[in-house]
């Protein structure tokens, strides 16, 4: 491809068209850890002991796939994995 006549490169138009296509990527992996960290603190306001473990350890797959793919940073993956499981060590601790 040929230099455009407006004086933008191609490379900056395609590199532009990656990071629309990467933004709706980000943001799909974002709902969705917020989706199940929601799951967790209802199943938590529920005294659901069990499904909220088990939300967890996907919360931390969750937290661990972004994190390596470099959505979010790995201390602030770590940080929010921290977080959750202290709410839940808290509760265990109170029944």
């Amino acid at each position: 491809m040929a230099k455009l006549k407006t004086g933008r490169h191609t490379s900056a138009i395609k590199q532009h068209r990656k990071s629309l296509r990467l933004a709706v990527i980000n943001r799909t992996i974002l709902k969705k850890i917020r989706t199940l960290a929601k799951q967790f603190d209802q199943a938590l306001g529920q005294k659901k002991k069990e499904e909220a473990g088990k939300i967890l350890s996907e919360c931390f797959s969750a937290w661990d796939k972004a994190a390596k793919s470099g959505v979010i940073h790995r201390n602030a993956a770590s940080r929010k994995k921290a977080r959750l499981s202290r709410k839940l060590s808290q509760v265990l601790k109170a029944a």
